[in-house]
């Protein structure tokens, strides 16, 4: 189920899950954009022109996912399937989850400001994110007059999907986001790239249930924590 592909497409197939006539659902890698947009070159690789080339079908996006954010997606080879799972998403129907490592110590709780949805018209609606800290280490990094600042794991469990919801519910109550230099902390994320190696936005979409429109199947899929974001905690935590 998973062909080789040109390195100069990709140099990384995503990991296929779970395939049947009418869905696939995929790990998606950290960086690769799920579809086109305008501002990539002709060739660019994205995960549905690869998706594409590696079943041979015509792939039909349902959801969501950041570039910069890794973790488990569900696509659909035909419009009516795309549309039937696009409805769940909208009506809340899906229960997702997401790992994130971020700036601080949130503890457990709720954000349920309001969200930017389209930054160039500045329109917010509501949102809702859901949060509990899994794991805090304290590092030895001094950042814009802080010293010692704490690094949490954090599951993420959304009850909406707005525009960059998560990545601004953080960034707005100062839990940044690692490796989020759109909205969170450029300084520390390049403070912890230095120190680490790792570049990458330390987010990652680690759980999806929903059901299957074809069988009406309960489905549902776990993505493991990426190693970068145990590298991060562990070369990090102050002695």
């Amino acid at each position: 189920m998973n062909t080789n592909i040109s390195d100069e497409l990709f140099n990384s197939d995503p990991n296929v899950l779970f395939q049947d006539n009418e869905i696939i659902v995929v790990e998606k890698p950290a960086g690769l954009p799920v579809h086109k947009n305008d501002f990539m070159v002709h060739d660019a690789a994205y995960l549905t022109k690869i998706t594409g080339l590696m079943t041979g079908r015509r792939i039909y996006n349902v959801h969501r996912l950041d570039a910069k954010t890794s973790g488990v997606m569900v696509m659909a080879f035909s419009s009516d399937t795309a549309k039937k799972l696009a409805i769940q998403f909208e009506r809340k129907e899906v229960i997702k989850k997401y790992l994130a490592i971020v700036q601080g110590n949130p503890g457990e709780g709720t954000f349920n400001s309001k969200v930017l949805i389209k930054k160039k018209h500045k329109i917010r609606k509501d949102a809702v994110t859901n949060y509990k800290t899994l794991e805090s280490i304290i590092t030895d990094i001094s950042c814009k007059g802080k010293d010692n600042i704490v690094l949490s794991l954090v599951e993420i469990f959304p009850e909406t999907g707005r525009w960059h919801q998560i990545r601004q519910h953080f960034a707005v109550n100062r839990f940044d986001i690692a490796g989020d230099n759109h909205h969170g902390d450029f300084t520390l994320n390049k403070i912890i790239a230095e120190r680490t190696g790792i570049k990458r936005m330390l987010f990652h979409a680690s759980y999806l249930k929903f059901l299957n429109p074809q069988t009406n199947e309960l489905l549902e899929f776990n993505s493991s924590m990426p190693a970068e974001f145990r590298k991060v905690m562990d070369n990090l935590k102050s002695d």
